[in-house]
């Protein structure tokens, strides 16, 4: 017998692959639960918008058939599983991984943990996933009473041998992150100011003209949010286009980046540490990709279950490359901002 999940709204997170298998042993079992999280009040055809219950075929598990109008619906249109020959079993075995591994999983790792034959397999399942980790409604943050927004760039990439120092061959990063307030009194609260993370935005730019980072800001952050940023001049234009703007003369000086910056250098420094711990490094091709799974964790890691609901790309529609778009250069990985 399934458990069913949607009725078990306290139902925690698995701990273990093997209870995870337990919830999902099968591909039927898989199939059950995609049926219900699509449609909780029924079958809904949407070629006819009849709802009611389904032709099934035994040899067919994944395709339903509307009763009415004859037309064939399969299950994992509209999800990151779209035209994938991948057992739906691997599928959700795979988002488990991705949601439950705190640091997250190379494509190496992933391959011998789903016991894939090929690389290139594991590599395209991961980026899939990837794909369903940005939501095309994907709300902007910021515009809370008592909190403020910081915004900063950074340079993220490897060694450049022979070219001296500088930034030859690394990418632009920039960067938005909630800055919440502790309520007095706590344990935590003497830690910076009593200031922690909230969400985050990250993504690649081009540059850092007032038209790259102010782009930024405004497809990632509400108007009328406090914006708080180094005095770099392609900032200066943060008020004209309806945000509040406080300016921080840095100057170099560490001090006073910990004082007025703290947070978003620290979600700096955890990115590099990820992309090189993890990963060991990335591409320039597929660094928004990395972007996205970085933010994707950050901002839900206290909801494993919903994660790994998102991240099938059940809840709505998520577009995800095919294996020639992956690999012929021509899939531009979603942002925050379009």
């Amino acid at each position: 017998m399934l458990m069913d999940i949607h009725q078990r709204d306290d139902l925690p997170f698995p701990s273990s692959l093997p209870e995870f298998q337990r919830l999902f042993p099968n591909d039927a079992a898989c199939a059950a639960y995609l049926e219900k999280a699509r449609w909780r009040k029924g079958f809904l055809c949407p070629n006819c918008g009849t709802i009611g219950e389904p032709y099934r075929f035994a040899k067919r598990p994944g395709v339903l058939r509307c009763r009415e109008c004859n037309c064939d619906t399969r299950l994992t249109a509209g999800t990151v599983m779209e035209r994938s020959h991948t057992p739906l079993n691997i599928w959700f075995w795979a988002a488990y991984l991705v949601t439950s591994q705190t640091p997250g999983m190379s494509a190496v790792q992933f391959q011998r943990q789903l016991g894939l034959r090929r690389y290139e397999t594991a590599f395209q399942i991961l980026h899939k996933l990837r794909a369903g980790m940005v939501r095309p409604d994907q709300d902007r943050i910021g515009g809370k009473p008592g909190e403020h927004v910081e915004v900063d760039e950074t340079y993220v990439g490897g060694r450049t041998r022979g070219k001296g120092r500088g930034v030859h061959d690394k990418i632009l990063v920039a960067s938005a992150v909630e800055v919440r307030q502790r309520k007095p009194g706590t344990k935590l609260n003497k830690r910076k100011g009593g200031r922690y993370a909230g969400r985050v935005r990250l993504a690649v730019v081009p540059d850092r003209s007032t038209k790259s980072l102010c782009g930024f800001v405004e497809g990632s952050v509400v108007p009328n949010t406090m914006i708080v940023t180094d005095d770099w001049g392609s900032y200066a234009d943060l008020t004209k286009r309806g945000y509040k703007h406080l300016a921080v003369a840095e100057r170099g000086d560490p001090r006073v980046a910990e004082e007025h910056l703290p947070i978003i250098h620290l979600v700096f420094s955890n990115l590099k540490t990820w992309l090189r711990g993890t990963h060991h490094g990335v591409s320039h091709q597929h660094l928004q990709a990395y972007l996205n799974e970085f933010t994707f964790r950050f901002n839900r890691w206290l909801y494993p279950f919903n994660s790994f609901r998102s991240l099938l790309g059940i809840a709505g529609d998520a577009n995800a490359p095919t294996y020639n778009e992956l690999y012929s250069g021509k899939w531009e990985h979603p942002t925050c901002f379009g």
